[in-house]
């Protein structure tokens, strides 16, 4: 099931990644690209993983990468 999962999402990302690059058109750069395409695979990953495998749980360690992540866009898209 996981690598549906995978296969589906890698499938929507090549193209993203070739769309979103502002020498293309698009209006991020690669590393703007990077942090977004991590944050979607860690956020899908984890509901993935909540929903499918009833014994993993969320703990503290879990919500304060989370906020990790969250500055790591913002850093990334300050100017």
């Amino acid at each position: 099931m996981g690598k549906y999962v995978m296969l589906n999402e890698y499938s929507c990302q090549i193209p993203a990644n070739r769309i979103g690059f502002e020498g293309n058109g698009g209006p991020f750069s690669l590393m703007q690209l990077k942090v977004i395409q991590e944050v979607i695979t860690l956020i899908i990953f984890t509901v993935f993983t909540t929903i499918f495998f009833k014994g993993e749980t969320l703990h503290w360690n879990h919500l304060a990468a989370f906020v990790c992540l969250i500055a790591a866009v913002y850093f990334v898209f300050m100017k």
